[in-house]
């Protein structure tokens, strides 16, 4: 099933892999990687960054997602299984990204060195 994102969506990322925030960047791609298998909750939304792999999860609980932002239960029927968000805004212990949508997808495609074709 393809979903198309419309309007400006953001969410919050949480739970840094030993790395903490270090290796996001303002203005880095990133990918969403829906876990449905995941034991502590099925609708964990993994993060992964080109140079660091896995880095992070979306998140889903009150206690963790920033005002303003979606949690990963909001968005979860709104993305494809893999899909794209780019780092908007850093604290020292959470980020805000915005979900790509489609056209924006489509543009940094364009660019061979864009870490999107890479991740």
């Amino acid at each position: 099933m393809d979903y198309k994102i419309e309007d400006d969506i953001f969410i919050t990322l949480v739970s840094f892999k030993s790395y903490g925030i270090k290796p996001f960047k303002l203005g880095s791609i990133v990918k969403l990687i829906k876990e449905p298998d995941n034991d502590y909750d099925c609708e964990a939304i993994s993060v992964s960054l080109r140079f660091a792999g896995y880095s992070a999860y979306v998140a889903n609980s009150v206690e963790t997602v920033i005002k303003g932002t979606m949690s990963a239960g909001r968005i979860y029927d709104k993305i494809l299984d893999e899909d794209y968000a780019q780092v908007k805004f850093i604290s020292r212990d959470s980020i805000i990204a915005k979900l790509l949508t489609n056209d924006e997808i489509d543009e940094l495609r364009k660019d061979p060195e864009n870490d999107l074709n890479f991740i």
